[in-house]
């Protein structure tokens, strides 16, 4: 092999395969000398792959963590799981999945060749996927286009639906993508209305970029999420919630979204909630209502309210009936 950029490609390939292999393992592989493979060793070693050699009768090559993520090359079937996995990901605004994620799944569908995109959006429509949080899911698509234009500072057009069903269509300079854990959002600055705003990304459809460069703009406070927890307390009233639960503090950890707030342990099988939201009121209460545990909520008063609601039309809804917990117990099972 006479081509010194491809027999380095595939040198790479097997090295990354994890395990260790021989120098003449790899020579013959390649169908060049030991010498050879040595030379190339130091230049992938000088590109930043971290290589570790070892001596003896037996030593050979493997590729080690290194203090910097290289380049990584992967198969067919490795990209298509990665690409299903982040799109699965950004499309449901699973917790942990932020920008980063999605500038990934930007950079890797945009090399990806038709043949593999084709298998990504069948497996994708194929599977239905259970996630905990309940926002709106979001064409992954979207979202990569979004992370594109934030990356390249391109200004992007979209149609935009408010809350009020209002249709309008809008040129921005997108700024960063902000995930709350249950929705995305786009902070950005509005060129029309001549002010940083933040969209919802369910609410966005059509998005595309205009091929038009910009010099990022300096925001009005701290950082991207800070600026949206300011916005988003300036559309809804901060709730100041303080709830008791009848469960580990684990359990209920899992079952709430992180960006609630932590619990504090106040036993064995008890713990507390006390955080200041800035969600609508029946988002709470259903968010707490669905953690499947007993519990019990000190304030503020307007959650009490309706708590108790809510649990006034439950129990007409299921005709306060009186089933037996044996019944109740056999008909979830069946």
């Amino acid at each position: 092999m006479t081509d010194t950029p491809a027999r380095l490609l595939n040198l790479l390939s097997l090295l990354q395969t994890p395990r260790e292999w021989p120098g003449s393992e790899l020579a013959d592989r390649l169908d060049v000398s030991p010498r050879t493979i040595r030379r190339d060793i130091d230049r992938l070693r000088d590109l930043g792959y971290p290589v570790e050699a070892s001596r003896g009768a037996v030593g050979g090559y493997r590729l080690v963590a290194g203090t910097a993520m290289p380049p990584l090359l992967l198969d067919d079937e490795e990209a298509v799981a990665i690409a299903v996995g982040l799109r699965a990901g950004a499309g449901h605004a699973i917790e942990g999945v932020d920008e980063a994620s999605v500038r990934a799944l930007a950079k890797l569908e945009q090399v990806l060749p038709s043949r593999l995109r084709h298998r990504v959006s069948v497996l994708q429509n194929a599977t239905v996927p259970l996630t905990r949080g309940d926002g709106a899911t979001i064409d992954p698509q979207t979202l990569t286009v979004m992370a594109s234009a934030v990356t390249g500072r391109e200004r992007l057009r979209f149609a935009y639906r408010a809350g009020d069903g209002a249709e309008t269509r809008r040129q921005v300079e997108p700024y960063r993508l902000v995930s709350t854990g249950w929705r995305w959002y786009l902070v950005a600055y509005d060129l029309e209305r001549e002010a940083w705003r933040t969209f919802r990304v369910d609410r966005v459809s059509d998005p595309y970029p205009t091929g038009s460069r910009f010099t990022p703009r300096e925001l009005p406070t701290g950082d991207a999420a800070e600026f949206l927890s300011s916005s988003m307390a300036r559309i809804k009233p901060e709730l100041a919630i303080d709830v008791s639960f009848a469960a580990p503090a684990e359990f209920v950890a899992s079952r709430l979204p992180a960006s609630i707030g932590p619990l504090e342990p106040t036993g064995e099988h008890s713990c507390r909630l006390r955080a200041t939201l800035s969600g609508s009121l029946e988002w709470v209460a259903v968010r707490l209502a669905m953690v499947d545990c007993e519990f019990t909520a000190h304030g503020p008063s307007q959650l009490l309210t309706y708590l108790n609601d809510l649990g006034g039309r439950l129990t007409r809804a299921a005709g306060q009936s009186t089933v037996p917990s044996a019944e109740r117990s056999a008909a979830q099972e069946g």
